[in-house]
């Protein structure tokens, strides 16, 4: 059964984003070094769109925000904060409808999935996807991307990779920045503690 909230069918989806040819360097803090992965509408239509569906009563938002991903455009990867909610029309149903939508960082393109034989699938730039989007909601929704994207990498730009302690005491841990490949580190342990 299908959520809805005020006479409002809750629909939810994700815009997959994958870093474009960045291997072994930080991203950087321009829009083109990411990608976002359009699908072809289920019946014939000009655009594309990203991938969206119902939401079920018996799922969180994200759960179903994930599972219309798998579904529609056979793609796995880290969801993260919601880019926000909008209201728009169904035109094939004329039911008023609200949408919420996640950046999803894709980490696994199926070889098969539930909608391949009705669906394409493309990976473009930011840019492009502004331009062939069909829905114009979804067209807000990229460029709240494009903004948050470029202004994390910014932030990580700034850090600098090659000082990896924020620390001065030797008993606490240590902090790299994630984006240079770093981790959390356990504080060292000291001599006394190794003797017990």
């Amino acid at each position: 059964m299908q959520r809805y909230d005020n006479g409002r069918r809750q629909v939810v989806g994700c815009i997959p984003y994958r870093y474009k040819d960045t291997i072994g360097t930080l991203p950087s803090d321009e829009e083109s070094s990411y990608e976002v992965l359009v699908i072809s509408p289920q019946r014939k239509g000009k655009g594309m769109l990203f991938p969206k569906g119902g939401w079920e009563i018996d799922e969180t938002m994200e759960t179903a925000a994930l599972r219309e991903t798998i579904e529609e455009a056979g793609v796995v990867g880290d969801l993260e904060g919601k880019l926000g909610t909008w209201n728009f029309g169904s035109k094939r149903s004329g039911i008023a409808c609200e949408g919420h939508m996640f950046p999803l960082l894709v980490k696994e393109e199926l070889d098969c999935w539930p909608e391949k034989n009705i669906r394409q699938r493309l990976w473009i730039s930011i840019g492009e996807a502004r331009e062939v989007c069909e829905k114009g909601w979804m067209v807000e929704a990229v460029e709240l991307l494009a903004i948050r994207l470029t202004s994390q990498n910014r932030m990580f730009s700034d850090t600098d990779c090659s000082s990896s302690s924020s620390s001065s005491s030797s008993n606490q841990a240590m902090v790299m920045p994630l984006r240079c490949g770093g981790q959390m580190l356990p504080p060292p342990i000291s001599a006394s503690a190794e003797e017990a």
